[in-house]
């Protein structure tokens, strides 16, 4: 197998960058380069040279040795200072190595995949953890990365492995007499299998919000001061403002993070009859993304004037608290009046969904899970039907079980695993 190597932190200039090799050249590729022998697991301080002798840099150099590292392989990790020229300089040395190559994006990762050291959801744990802008984001990701959704999926295996086997010996010996009943047992395992699949199915659409971020979008009719508002929100000029109706033509999106949520703001069109053509296809993406969105924000004294349905949920504001004579539930994104009370409102509803959330975070997962729900409810409907259909509701629990080991990555995802590279950098 080839040694790979990467820059594994970040590009530019910094205090202290890490380049990464793995494979079966690693320590002597870092040895090389230091100019003596390295331990087998260990770190030593090293001034690293070039083959012409020229010094590079000065830096530690830590080795790693099969399979008691990140890939699973012999690594060695070399932080020298940050500059962008003493990286260039390291990095020309190792790719003029025989043997050595520069490694492809996520390669690291895929190699600890195929050595066993983390399963595919670990995998996307961590590459939910490497761009996780929020608390919440990270919460999750450490959840996924420290491998409890394939905890599970583990036990709920060897649930339906005792299962099938169960059915397995009444088939083997369906000419002799069974002492035992095994239906019960079976019909038991079953069903724990599946009320567990079920909640973690119906958590994937939160958890994956909580990865990919909520939508909230604010709706109302023109002029009601929506982008005003959605400034004040952002602390930015994030869309432009002014006194005449329609100036807001297409969608302006705004990320945050509400209480350690991400959330994407969507200041839309403001909502009206209009012949002006361009105007009118902003209005129509208004209603589309509104009614899309996960909440919705309603500059409005009446709701029914827009064209939207007000969801359960959903928030109702009097706009430009600041024209009106009275208006304590009012906000106004021109004086900041109730803007902080909308602000928690938002996370408040968004909060309490998030309380519903399972360990499962993509679809990948939710069409696993289903899959694996499925069959096993086929598989309780065979059973019922007595011994002489066991081989049939066996075939079901065996079908739950391959989907079970698709969803950590044990088979059938080979198709997947280049998308789910590509996303990481060279260094991971």
């Amino acid at each position: 197998m080839d040694t790979i190597f990467a820059l594994a932190s970040a590009q530019g200039k910094a205090g202290v960058a890490v380049i990464r090799l793995s494979g079966p050249l690693a320590h002597p590729a870092a040895a090389a380069l230091s100019g003596a022998a390295l331990p087998s697991r260990g770190m030593r301080v090293r001034s690293l040279y070039g083959k012409d002798g020229s010094r590079l840099d000065d830096g530690v150099v830590l080795t790693f040795q099969a399979p008691a590292s990140f890939t699973g392989e012999d690594v060695a990790e070399l932080q020298i200072h940050g500059s962008t020229a003493a990286v260039n300089a390291v990095m020309r040395c190792l790719a003029d190595m025989d043997g050595l190559r520069l490694a492809d994006p996520g390669e690291f990762t895929r190699r600890a995949l195929e050595n066993g050291k983390m399963d595919l959801t670990q995998v996307e744990g961590l590459a939910d953890l490497i761009d996780a802008e929020t608390e919440a984001q990270r919460k999750q990701a450490q959840i996924i990365l420290a491998g409890e959704l394939g905890n599970l999926a583990e036990r709920w295996r060897r649930d339906l492995i005792r299962a099938a086997s169960l059915l397995e010996a009444v088939i083997d010996f369906a000419d002799e007499e069974v002492p035992t009943d095994v239906t019960p047992e079976v019909r038991q395992l079953i069903t724990d299998v599946i009320a567990d699949l079920h909640r973690e199915a119906e958590g994937v659409r939160i958890a994956e919000r909580i990865r990919t971020g909520f939508e909230v979008a604010i709706v109302g009719l023109p002029n009601a001061g929506k982008s005003t508002l959605l400034n004040a929100l952002a602390g930015r000029e994030a869309a432009i403002t002014s006194e005449y109706a329609g100036t807001t033509r297409d969608v302006i999106e705004v990320r945050m993070d509400l209480e350690g949520l991400p959330v994407t703001l969507l200041d839309t069109a403001g909502l009206r009859e209009t012949d002006d053509h361009v105007e009118s296809l902003g209005i129509e993406r208004a209603k589309k993304r509104a009614e899309a969105a996960d909440l919705r924000v309603f500059l409005t004294d009446d709701p029914k004037e827009l064209g939207v349905q007000l969801l359960e949920g959903d928030i109702q504001v009097l706009p430009k608290s600041d024209l009106r004579n009275s208006s304590d539930e009012g906000i106004s994104g021109k004086t900041g009046q109730g803007v902080d009370r909308l602000i928690s409102n938002i996370s408040r509803v968004l909060g309490n969904r998030t309380t519903t959330h399972g360990i499962a975070t993509r679809e990948r997962h939710r069409i696993a899970l289903i899959t694996a729900r499925d069959a096993l409810s086929a598989a309780i409907a065979v059973l019922e039907s007595g011994p002489d259909l066991y081989d049939i509701a066996a075939e079901e629990l065996r079908t739950a079980i391959r989907a079970l080991e698709a969803l950590v990555g044990r088979i059938g995802v080979e198709d997947l695993l280049d998308e789910i590279f590509s996303s990481f950098c060279l260094g991971k």
